[in-house]
């Protein structure tokens, strides 16, 4: 993800990147962009906040669990600099499933009946187990019978619960601004389930056409968080009854890292336009991209 973010962002003259790396990843090959190695006698926010005062904008790429990325969103604004991704009033919402889902109902979005995990007892029937705030499929269980409830019921965090809907799992990769979105592609997702375990197999980026229909849902989540700027990747199971909206991911995402090869759009600089008006989409191509993983802590 970083690496292709680092090719979209080299392709855009004038640019001085400085970037923040762990000092196992210093042999990332970054030419002409100034490096600042992260040890572990570091303070990783401090480091951060020396490096965003000297920048004009700052790119937070982080997970959403434990309030990471929403601190990062934060500091950027307290030092008055141009956030390039959603600020943290939207990651508060659109970080949290469960007031996700609230949002999402509460502007009568389809969306997967959600509710916190709690000792309220076992009922019958299939449920996916998550944290609340967790990225991707990490920690996420199908639970079906009693035994593995109780094992949930150990389990150290806050989790929500939400019944298990068989169906095609897409994703959406999207611009937004103020309420509007921008489609980008349509997103293919491949799951494999060990030991009632969901891990992401396999995405296959523009698998299909942004129809209007899926830029019609794209539309009514940007208007159910407007605060949501940047890149934005949209969760959905479509079943033959309906198509619903899972969960907001107000980041980048695995998807991203295939868009320049499937479509020929360079991302960052899209959303720089965003900075002073309405991103310019024109895809180069039109191919899909398959991204095969066993495991990935970023949903597609």
């Amino acid at each position: 993800m970083l690496t292709a973010l680092l090719d979209n962002l080299f392709a855009i003259k004038q640019l001085q990147l400085v970037l923040l790396l762990d000092e196992r990843f210093t042999d990332l090959a970054c030419p002409g962009c100034k490096v600042i190695e992260i040890r572990p006698e570091h303070d990783v926010l401090e480091q951060f906040t020396t490096a965003a005062s000297s920048c004009d904008a700052v790119w937070p790429i982080a997970p959403e669990f434990d309030g990471i990325l929403q601190q990062l969103c934060e500091i950027v604004v307290s030092l008055d600099k141009i956030i390039l991704t959603s600020p943290a009033s939207a990651v508060a919402i659109a970080g949290d499933k469960y007031k996700a889902y609230q949002r999402l109902k509460a502007h009568q979005i389809n969306t997967v009946p959600t509710r916190i995990f709690a000792h309220d007892g076992y009922l019958p029937g299939e449920w996916m187990v998550k944290p609340v705030d967790g990225v991707g499929c990490a920690d996420s269980y199908l639970i079906n019978e009693l035994g593995d409830y109780e094992r949930m019921l150990k389990r150290d965090g806050k989790y929500i619960i939400q019944p298990h809907l068989n169906g095609r799992k897409t994703s959406l990769s999207c611009l937004f601004k103020q309420g509007k979105a921008w489609l980008v592609c349509v997103n293919l997702q491949k799951f494999s389930l060990n030991h009632k375990q969901y891990q992401l197999a396999e995405i296959i980026v523009n698998h299909q056409p942004a129809t209007a229909d899926y830029q019609k849902i794209a539309d009514s989540v940007a208007r159910a968080v407007p605060d949501c700027w940047g890149y934005v990747g949209i969760d959905l199971i479509e079943t033959s009854e309906q198509v619903w909206v899972l969960e907001i991911n107000p980041r980048l995402t695995t998807s991203f890292t295939a868009i320049y090869a499937a479509l020929g759009i360079n991302i960052a600089e899209a959303v720089l336009q965003l900075l002073s008006g309405d991103p310019k989409l024109n895809p180069l191509r039109n191919q899909p991209i398959a991204i095969n993983l066993q495991q990935t802590t970023h949903a597609g």
